[in-house]
């Protein structure tokens, strides 16, 4: 099987789907200037080489006025850190999950719909084997 490669159209295909992930196949065409079914062939492709995971909701942030979201920073031992993203790829709080430089392994980008829930999430992943050591800061406000 030969892998897929991702060329100018599946990144600009990727990005209008970033901005609204709800647009029909018609506006994405009309968007990228190309046919319908060349956009509908593109995003088969991106779902089934797995370039695009999910789709999902975006919701105003002053709709969810209890949601706590974070950040946490992640030490990893040895030589497991795809042992932890794979694990850490389950949670259905994480939003994004970066891999870094310096004294940090990874960084997670967290949302839970509450503080006791938040609590669960920090639990989970401080139970994932492969896990050294983690600090999270809560995110207060945006700009």
């Amino acid at each position: 099987m030969t892998p897929y490669i991702y060329d100018s159209l599946d990144n600009a295909l990727i990005a209008e789907l970033r901005k609204d992930g709800r647009a029909s196949i018609s506006a994405l065409a009309g968007s990228l200037n190309v046919s319908r079914g060349t956009v509908q062939n593109r995003l088969d492709r991106l779902v089934s080489s797995g370039a695009i995971l999910g789709f999902t909701v975006r919701v105003h942030e002053h709709i969810e006025t209890e949601a706590v979201r974070a950040i946490m920073m992640i030490e990893v031992v040895g030589k497991s850190t795809s042992q932890v993203i794979k694990t850490m790829r389950g949670i259905p709080e994480l939003i994004k999950l970066h891999t870094t430089n310096g004294a940090w392994d990874l960084v997670a980008e967290l949302q839970a719909a509450n503080l006791s829930e938040f609590d669960g999430v920090l639990r989970q992943v401080r139970e994932i084997d492969g896990i050294l050591n983690s600090e999270t800061s809560i995110l207060l406000s945006s700009t």
